[in-house]
């Protein structure tokens, strides 16, 4: 024989279980940004409004990659393939980005350092990958992105031999901005 209001304690306690495991599932993949951000976990460089870093006479050879999702039409691509500069020098390169469609498309650039370790002590400073970026029908862009190598690298046992860094960005599609998708390509030319 069941108590009565047993049935509506489970029932109760089920549902909020389920709520909560929503929740977590939902804060999952921001928590794991913010952390990435925050320890370099995963080759996440870090993001810092200046570089107040000491210049060392060391150097790191930064490649440069870039990627596309597959339903991204844009063409997308480093202007230069590498750059040789003194750890904890600043650093500015520039990637192009190219819409060969007749309508604005709209992309939001994810990034990664490798090696991991590197990540953590790879700094940018102002990037494209800041904010989502809309190419008009035909557009063609140069992006920067200012960086640098923290030195404390250099003191860290595991990291302070890396010499060779990659940094590398995929570009996904997104949404365009509503005001821009009900627009025709014609009278897109004001927004970017």
């Amino acid at each position: 024989m069941t108590r009565p209001g047993g049935n509506g304690r489970v029932a109760a306690l089920l549902v909020g279980v389920a709520v909560t495991m929503g929740a977590l599932a939902w804060a999952a993949v921001p928590f794991y940004d913010w952390f990435c951000r925050v320890t370099g976990y995963g080759g996440t460089p870090g993001v810092q409004a200046e570089n107040l870093s000491k210049v060392v006479d060391e150097y790191v050879t930064v490649r440069f990659d870039a990627n596309t999702e597959a339903r991204m039409p844009w063409e997308f691509r480093p202007k230069q393939t590498e750059m040789r500069l003194r750890i904890g020098e600043t650093g500015m390169a520039f990637y192009e980005a190219y819409n060969p469609t007749d309508k604005p498309v709209a992309g939001t650039a994810a990034y990664n350092v490798a090696p991991d370790l590197a990540g953590y002590y790879f700094t940018k400073i102002e990037c494209f990958c800041f904010t989502e970026q809309v190419l008009k029908p035909g557009e063609r862009v140069e992006m920067p992105v200012v960086f640098y190598v923290d030195p404390e690298m250099l003191r860290d046992r595991d990291a302070g031999r890396i010499r060779n860094i990659t940094l590398s960005y995929t570009f996904y599609q997104t949404e365009l901005p509503e005001e821009q998708a009900s627009l025709s390509p014609a009278t897109t030319a004001g927004y970017n």
